[in-house]
């Protein structure tokens, strides 16, 4: 929290990085707390790269009127490696300053969120970031907008999957996205039932899996899933397929890679609820006062944490109850 209060006429709001269903409700949430307010909005299309293009617009009640409901984002995002540079930042802030933006707020993940606070801080302007991200794989909140969508997807599609699994006698691995972080495939493999769950976090050799399926056949398991995440240390599910049948060739094995489908679709009612809440709680933080921190959400409790504090803890740890009780659901 600033000693001084400044004024803050126009906030500017943005997304960057990975799109995740929800953030057009964040959207809407910042640019109506703000007129609420009688502050003006001014939108930038496509991140940091928009600001250092001058890609931007004033925004009204109406600009946001019925994106609630709808995936991705009404502002665009993309990648922007101008802006990791001295000179860009300096580009960008002045295209800011021209338009009359006095705040920002940012909705994005870990790289958005480095972004913003060097760009805070060499530059002197408020900013307050918005977790947008459908790996949850953020400090300062126990829920990122968009995971709870990204969870639902999965489970759908697993419960498709599993269908077709029975009535053929299949394995099928499943490859869900998280790179660094397991908690798609953790927390979808429990919801969906599934035989194995690989995670980055965690070492699975290829004859512990072995083992697991050949325990599950030999309960008379007519068709098994496997979730693994996009960032397990064995490669991938084509991989682990093709390793597991090497040695395993009892069933017919399957492949199914989710890919970017876990991205879209219209937002959950927990994430419209959590995006809209974070939002609100955005504009009202900067109007305060406060400045360089994520708003996240701890139990159900809106809370702030300093950006330089959730950005230095780098290590996201699973929720070691929910892997005892996945290993336990397999029997």
């Amino acid at each position: 929290m600033s000693n001084r209060v400044r004024e803050i006429k126009r906030i500017g709001v943005f997304t960057s990085g990975g799109d995740a269903p929800g953030m057009n409700a964040a959207i809407r949430a910042v640019v109506r707390t703000s007129l609420y307010n009688n502050k003006e909005v001014t939108g930038i299309y496509h991140g940091y790269q928009g600001m250092i293009d001058n890609t931007v617009f004033d925004m009204k009640s109406d600009s946001v009127s019925s994106i609630i409901q709808q995936g991705g984002t009404i502002l665009k995002t993309a990648r922007c490696m101008e802006f990791k540079t001295v000179e860009g930042r300096a580009k960008a802030y002045e295209n800011l300053k021209n338009a009359g933006i006095d705040a920002l707020v940012a909705i994005g993940g870990d790289g958005t969120f480095t972004g913003a606070e060097l760009f805070s801080r060499e530059h002197d302007i408020p900013v307050m970031c918005i977790p947008g991200t459908i790996d949850n794989d953020l400090n300062g909140t126990d829920l990122t907008i968009g995971y709870d969508t990204a969870n639902n997807t999965v489970i759908e599609a697993i419960d498709k999957i599993r269908d077709t699994a029975a009535s053929h006698n299949r394995i099928f691995f499943v490859e869900v996205m998280g790179r660094d972080s397991g908690c798609i495939a953790l927390n979808a493999g429990i919801a969906g039932g599934a035989e194995a769950i690989l995670l980055p976090e965690k070492d699975t050799a290829i004859d512990e899996l072995i083992e697991l399926l050949s325990d599950a056949a030999g309960r008379n398991k007519s068709s098994m899933i496997v979730i693994i995440a996009e960032g397990d240390k064995n490669g991938g599910a084509s991989n682990v397929a093709k390793r597991v049948n090497e040695k395993f060739d009892n069933f017919d094995i399957k492949v199914s890679i989710l890919g970017h489908l876990q991205r879209g679709g219209s937002p959950s009612s927990a994430d419209r609820v959590l995006a809209t809440r974070m939002g609100y709680t955005a504009v009202n933080e900067l109007l305060k006062g406060n400045t360089r921190s994520t708003i996240g959400i701890r139990g159900s409790e809106i809370v702030t944490t300093p950006l330089e504090e959730a950005l230095s803890k780098k290590e996201i740890k699973l929720n070691e109850d929910l892997v005892e009780i996945a290993k336990i659901m397999t029997i």
